[in-house]
C-alpha cells in the first residue's frame, strides 16, 4: 500500500465531488429559492436530504455492499430486475435527461444572455450541434486531456461561484419574496424541497459514480473489502458536504434575485442575470465560459458510460463508437425541446427511480441482517414499485380513476408524494416473515 494512503481518501473525495458536480445541477438551487421565498431554509433542509444527503448514502451503501455497481445490487432483487434497474438509472443520467440539460443548460446561461431575441430560434440547434457534436466526439476517442481538463475546470468553477456568492454577500441583490404554494408552510417548503432534489440525479448517479470510486480506491493499494468501504465512506463525506455548501448559497441568492430580476421559468436565466446584475458582462462572460467547458466535460463522461453500459449488453456486437453516435444524436434531439420541457419531463421518470434507489440502499445496509434472503429484497422492492410507478404515472398526469382518492385516505404520506414509503415497509416486513418461515440461500 502507499505510503500516503491515510490521506488518499482527500483527492478520491474531491474526485467524486468533481463528478457530482456537473454545472447543470446549479440551476435546481436557484430556481428552489425564488420559489420558496422566506422559506428558502426549510426548502433547503429537504433538498439537502435528497440531493446532497441520499447520494452520500448511496456510495457509502455500494462501497459497503462489495458489489461493483447497481446491477449488481439489483440483481439482489433479480437479474433482469438488475437489468432494468441499472438501464433505467443509465438513460436517465445519459442521453434522455442529463446529457441534454448540459447542453441546455450552457445554451441559458451562456448564450442566451448575449443574443437578441430573433437570434434564439436559429440558434438554439446550430448551438446544440456543436456542443453535443464536440462531446460526442471526445467520447468517442477518450483521452487523458479530458480529464485533465475536467480537473482544472472544477476548481475554476467553484472559484467563480464563490466569488459569486461573495459578491451576493457585499451588494444583496433584495429581500426574499412570499413563498409560493408548494412552500407555503415550512412543513410543505421541507417537503417541497425533499421533491426539489430529486432533480439533481445525484443519488440516481451516486450509483454509477460509487463503482469508479471503488475503482480508485482499490488502484490506491487497498485491497481489503473493510479497508475499500472505509476509504469510499471518507471520500463520500468529503464530496457531499461541498455539494451542500455550494447548494445553500446558490439557494440563498435565487431566493433574494426575485425584486431585481422577476420570477424566471428556470434557474439557468436566475443565474445569468444575477451574474449579469453582480459583475456586469465581464462576470457574465467568465461564468458563461466555466459553465460551458464544465457541462461539456460532464456530457463527455456521460455519453462515454451510457456508450459503455451498452457494449457491454450487446455483448460487443455492437461497438462503443456506434452507441456514442446513437446517444449524441438522441441527446440532440431531446436537447430541442428546450430545458423547461426537459426539466418537467425528468421528474415523473424521478418520481419513479428515486424510491427504488432509497429501497435498494437501505436494503444493503441491512443486507447481512436480512441473512442475504433475496426475498427480503424481492418484497420489499416489489412493493416499492407499485406506489413508485403509480408516483411517476401521476405526475405525469395520467389519470388514475377512483385510486387517488382511496391512496389518499388510506396511504400515510401519500399527499406528500411520498406514499411508497409505507409501502416499502409493509413489503419488508413480509419479506422477513417469508424469510422466517422459509429456508433459502443468502445473496452475495
Amino acid at each position: 500500500m502507499q505510503s500516503d494512503s491515510r490521506t488518499r481518501f482527500i483527492p478520491i473525495g474531491l474526485m467524486l465531488f468533481a463528478l457530482f458536480f456537473g454545472a447543470g445541477n446549479l440551476i435546481f438551487p436557484a430556481s428552489m429559492g425564488q420559489a420558496a421565498g422566506t422559506d428558502v431554509w426549510w426548502a433547503l433542509l429537504g433538498f439537502c436530504i435528497t440531493g446532497v444527503g441520499l447520494p452520500l448514502l448511496t456510495v457509502m451503501a455500494v462501497g459497503y455492499s462489495g458489489l461493483p455497481g447497481v446491477r449488481e445490487i439489483g440483481n439482489r432483487v433479480h437479474p433482469w430486475f438488475g437489468v432494468f434497474y441499472s438501464t433505467v438509472c443509465i438513460l436517465a443520467i445519459g442521453p434522455c435527461f442529463a446529457v441534454p440539460r448540459t447542453g441546455t443548460v450552457s445554451w441559458e446561461i451562456a448564450i442566451v444572455p448575449f443574443l437578441e431575441p430573433s437570434q434564439l430560434e436559429v440558434g438554439m440547434p446550430i448551438f446544440l450541434a456543436v456542443f453535443l457534436g464536440v462531446a460526442g466526439w471526445l467520447a468517442a476517442s477518450p483521452s487523458k486531456l479530458v480529464d485533465r481538463v475536467g480537473k482544472i475546470l472544477t476548481p475554476l468553477l467553484v472559484l467563480t461561484l464563490l466569488v459569486f456568492i461573495i459578491k451576493s454577500f457585499i451588494t444583496p441583490m433584495g429581500e426574499p419574496q412570499t413563498p409560493a404554494a408548494p412552500y407555503a408552510t415550512p412543513v410543505m417548503a421541507i417537503v417541497q424541497g425533499i421533491l426539489d432534489g430529486y432533480n439533481t440525479l445525484d443519488a440516481i448517479a451516486a450509483l454509477i459514480f460509487a463503482s469508479l470510486t471503488i475503482g480508485v480506491v482499490r488502484d490506491a493499494g487497498f485491497t481489503k473489502q473493510s479497508d475499500i468501504a472505509r476509504e469510499v465512506f471518507k471520500a463520500a463525506l468529503i464530496a457531499a458536504p461541498m455539494l451542500g455548501v455550494i447548494y445553500i448559497f446558490i439557494a440563498k441568492i435565487g431566493a433574494e434575485s426575485v425584486s431585481a430580476i422577476g420570477i424566471q421559468e428556470t434557474g439557468a436565466p436566475i443565474l445569468a442575470l444575477s451574474a449579469k446584475l453582480l459583475f456586469g458582462n465581464g462576470g457574465a462572460m467568465l461564468l458563461a465560459a466555466m459553465v460551458i467547458l464544465a457541462c461539456l466535460t460532464t456530457a463527455i463522461g456521460l455519453i462515454s458510460c451510457t456508450a459503455a453500459h451498452f457494449m457491454n449488453l450487446s455483448g460487443g456486437r455492437i461497438k462503443y463508437g456506434v452507441w456514442v453516435v446513437i446517444f449524441t444524436v438522441i441527446s440532440y434531439l431531446i436537447g430541442l425541446f428546450g430545458l423547461k420541457t426537459i426539466i418537467v419531463s425528468t421528474i415523473p421518470v424521478l418520481m419513479f427511480l428515486y424510491p427504488l434507489c432509497v429501497a435498494l440502499v437501505i436494503l444493503s445496509f441491512l443486507h447481512n441482517m436480512i441473512g442475504g434472503r433475496r426475498c427480503v429484497w424481492a418484497w420489499t422492492i416489489g412493493f416499492t414499485f407499485v406506489m413508485a410507478l403509480y408516483n411517476g404515472l401521476q405526475t405525469a398526469k395520467i389519470a388514475m380513476g377512483g385510486l387517488e382518492a382511496i391512496l389518499a385516505q388510506w396511504v400515510p404520506l401519500h399527499t406528500y408524494g411520498l406514499g411508497w414509503i409505507p409501502f416499502a415497509v409493509v413489503g419488508f416486513v413480509i419479506g422477513m416473515i417469508h424469510k422466517s418461515l422459509t429456508k433459502g440461500p443468502a445473496q452475495p
